[in-house]
């Protein structure tokens, strides 16, 4: 966490416990100022009833002394009663605000820690395909060289329209502002589609297939891509370049089964919730190595349940992870 961040939630939390403090030690004084109370009236009601006990018979007496005890006894009550409801309301309340209060430094730093991440994010492909173009423009290139530099501006420019397209999709998703052109789809097809492009973008990746051909789904195929292109590149990032990535497709007992395998190193059993909340990125922003913005899974997630689908990520054996795509039928 930035200095700066956690120096300001030390701050907010000591003000908070300081105000909390108050408001108990509050709330004890008036308890106790109401119990001093209600027992010096009884004692003025007693010394009264004794001025009294000569001119009253022996059970009016007793009547008026049990009155008296009865009227202590139920201030105590009272008195204790509303002083717990008044304590637990205090510490679910503070509990309340303590959490929101932590809830929305959480946002907070993931917001930084977006910043950060989209700032390189888009400043890399950017850059890189400005000196691509300025070397075509000022070098007489053989042909060779201009396909080379050509290919390697369209791969950064893909780059940067695939991350510009998760920016705005979690958008409209979050918001719920996009309409899904649902249809039914080829999905497929739609794999193959998108793992032959991902292996023209990356050569140097083994990429598997396991494809069940009769697997059709109803839904908005531009979001489907989306969902899949998010798998994959997230399996690219963890994953060493000399290992496989495997997509499977099958079909069975009225779900359809989307897995995307990497033999990375895996993801934490405590991690495996979080993996998929805005912005969420596993480890530090300032020491990690990885590209990302912490969008894609999160996409996923809105993405599958936009098609009434669940995802989860369990452990690949020996190493890795298998991030399943569950669609009912």
């Amino acid at each position: 966490m930035p200095a700066t961040i956690a120096k300001r939630l030390r701050r907010t939390t000591f003000v908070f416990w300081m105000l909390l403090f108050y408001i108990i030690a509050a709330l004890v004084w008036w308890y106790v100022s109401l119990q001093h109370q209600s027992r010096l009236l009884s004692e003025q009601q007693y010394q009264n009833l004794i001025i009294k006990k000569e001119t009253l018979s022996a059970d009016e007496y007793n009547n008026q002394l049990s009155d008296i005890e009865h009227q202590k006894q139920r201030n105590f009550q009272k008195y204790a009663g509303e002083g717990i409801i008044f304590l637990i309301l205090i510490l679910v309340g503070a509990y309340f605000v303590l959490r929101s209060i932590r809830r929305q430094f959480r946002l907070q730093l993931q917001q930084q820690n977006f910043m950060m991440a989209i700032t390189h994010e888009l400043k890399t492909p950017i850059s890189i395909t400005k000196l691509n173009l300025e070397t075509l423009q000022k070098y007489n290139l053989d042909p060779e060289k201009q396909k080379k530099i050509i290919k390697t501006t369209l791969s950064e420019t893909a780059r940067l329209n695939f991350l510009t397209s998760n920016i705005l999709v979690s958008s409209q998703l979050e918001n719920n502002s996009t309409k899904a052109d649902w249809e039914e789809l080829d999905l497929p097809s739609l794999l193959k589609d998108c793992l032959r492009d991902f292996q023209n973008r990356y050569p140097d990746i083994l990429f598997r297939q396991e494809i069940d051909e009769e697997a059709d789904v109803k839904g908005d195929a531009l979001l489907l891509q989306m969902l899949v292109n998010n798998l994959l590149e997230n399996a690219i990032k963890y994953s060493p370049k000399e290992s496989p990535i495997t997509a499977v497709l099958k079909q069975k007992n009225k779900a359809i089964y989307m897995q995307v395998k990497d033999e990375g190193p895996g993801i934490p059993d405590d991690e495996r919730e979080k993996v998929f909340s805005k912005f969420y990125r596993i480890g530090n922003e300032s020491t990690r190595k990885t590209q990302g913005t912490g969008l894609g899974l999160y996409l996923c997630k809105k993405i599958a349940a936009t098609h009434n689908a669940d995802i989860l990520v369990t452990n690949n054996e020996p190493k890795g992870s298998i991030f399943t795509v569950t669609f009912k039928l």
